[in-house]
């Protein structure tokens, strides 16, 4: 008898990496309990890809998608031999409220949360990846050691928020991550199905770079804020304090905000002045001069 025919067909799915900031927290929505993205089969009779994401995004959560960018196209075998493209993309929004389905980003990657302080990396996961480092001869011991101090900022090197995926990566390949065979627990962050979590690291990187030189963040704002929920945001992506004054003297640079002449009186204290986006920015200047630069906390 011959060999079984392969199943060589293959079909593509959408998946959709869907971002928010309510209350300086990065947001994910989520399905099955939190272990997937939103996903679904790609279909024919939109005018563009992105068009039909906006399209499956609003039938299938309710939501209104700002900035929408393509992230990569991951292959998956894992459902049997045919092949499934899963093709994803990162889009922007606003939430009024939470639900069940957001989920915090910082439970999938809790070492990328620096606010409070560096602890997790440098007394539980650079102890673990030293010994991943030591664990092979001399030469793959220095690559490995030079690897984890660029990736996550050890040893004098900085620590580069863009580099999320990165740093997955080299947790999954030492096996400090559950979805690695044998890896690691709770210090490892929050599981996902498939692919999704690595889905996911892409966005978080790519969102990232992308804020310090195009004002995206704007997305996920309403469209009156206080200067302080602007540098909130930032902050809540970034995963990083931010010096406020340096902050506020980048934002008045670049003309990216103006006042509306009204004040938020929820603040608490003195009523805060309310800003909204110059989308007339992006006409006026050419978008690579646009730019919402992170800057180093102080």
């Amino acid at each position: 008898m011959g060999e079984p025919a392969q199943d060589d067909r293959v079909s593509a799915e959408l998946v959709a990496v869907i971002t928010a900031v309510h209350d300086g927290v990065p947001l994910v929505l989520t399905t099955g309990e939190g272990r997937r993205l939103p996903s679904g089969p790609l279909q024919a009779g939109h005018r563009s890809m992105q068009a039909g994401l906006r399209s499956w995004v609003v039938q299938q959560t309710g939501y209104d998608l700002g900035y929408v960018e393509q992230l990569y196209t991951f292959a998956d075998r894992d459902r049997g031999l045919s092949a499934v493209l899963e093709v994803s993309y990162l889009g922007l929004t606003t939430v009024p409220s939470v639900d069940e389905g957001w989920r915090n980003w910082f439970e999938y990657f809790p070492w990328e949360d620096r606010r409070d302080g560096d602890t997790l990396v440098t007394e539980t996961l650079a102890p673990a990846l030293e010994q991943w480092a030591s664990a092979d001869g001399p030469q793959v011991r220095e690559r490995r050691r030079l690897r984890c101090a660029v990736t996550f900022g050890l040893d004098g090197h900085p620590w580069l928020p863009g580099l999320a995926l990165q740093r997955y990566e080299l947790l999954y390949e030492a096996a400090l991550v559950p979805e690695a065979h044998g890896g690691a627990g709770e210090s490892g962050g929050r599981p996902m199905d498939r692919h999704h979590r690595r889905i996911l690291a892409t966005a978080v990187g790519r969102l990232r770079a992308k804020i310090q030189y195009r004002p995206v963040v704007f997305e996920l704002l309403p469209p009156a804020f206080t200067l302080g929920r602007l540098q909130q945001t930032v902050e809540a992506l970034a995963g990083q304090h931010l010096h406020k004054q340096n902050f506020r003297r980048l934002v008045e640079q670049q003309e990216l905000v103006e006042e509306t002449g009204e004040v938020d009186h929820s603040t608490g204290g003195r009523p805060a002045r309310l800003f909204r986006f110059r989308r007339e920015v992006l006409d006026e200047r050419d978008v690579a001069g646009t730019k919402l630069p992170v800057p180093r906390p102080n």
